[in-house]
């Protein structure tokens, strides 16, 4: 166990969870100030993405160079930390949730949370894993201020703020999380 000890504070693990946590905490108090309420997705949203862009950092370790020469196989791993962020992120806005009023139903939570991964997971292959934040945020933001869904390409720009069960939101959100991750697993942070 002492390697995946080292593992985890390498890629700053307690910091992050600390930050998703207190993410959904703030949240979940907003929300019983009635600043939004079960119908209102941008609460959750916002939880969600703030809880996926404070783990991203963990995305690439300390020396990537070192990363890429290792013995070891990165793909199996680089895949199961992604879809760990993801479990996380979407098992602390749950437990919120479950305390606290309700902020969104469970499969609104579970899409977003999928799709907002594979963006992260998309940026750190992209940009690096200094930088993997900047896809989810970019694409909230603007989902936030976009004109509301009448044909389909609004629709996968609004993905995230659909309500559960939208064919459009759930495919964008699984392409996202499949890509997203496939590309970090096999191509690893950006340097």
């Amino acid at each position: 166990m002492r390697w995946l000890t080292l593992y985890a504070r390498s890629r700053q693990v307690p910091a992050s969870l600390a930050a998703v946590v207190i993410s959904a905490l703030a949240v979940g108090a907003l929300a019983q100030d009635g600043d939004g309420g079960p119908g209102d997705p941008q609460l959750p949203v916002l939880a969600l993405t703030a809880g996926v862009t404070a783990a991203s950092i963990g995305l690439g370790g300390q020396d990537l160079a070192l990363d890429r020469t290792a013995a070891i196989r990165w793909v199996p791993r680089r895949a199961a930390h992604v879809l760990l962020i993801g479990t996380v992120v979407c098992a602390v806005l749950l437990a919120v949730r479950t305390v606290g009023d309700e902020l969104a139903t469970t499969a609104f939570i579970i899409r977003d949370c999928a799709g907002l991964m594979g963006l992260v997971a998309l940026g750190a292959a992209m940009c690096g894993a200094h930088l993997a934040w900047t896809p989810p945020v970019a694409w909230l933001s603007f989902s936030l201020f976009a004109p509301s869904p009448t044909n389909v390409p609004l629709e996968v720009a609004n993905w995230m703020l659909l309500p559960p069960g939208t064919a459009t939101g759930t495919w964008t959100a699984l392409v996202l999380a499949v890509v997203g991750t496939a590309a970090y697993a096999i191509a690893g942070p950006r340097r």
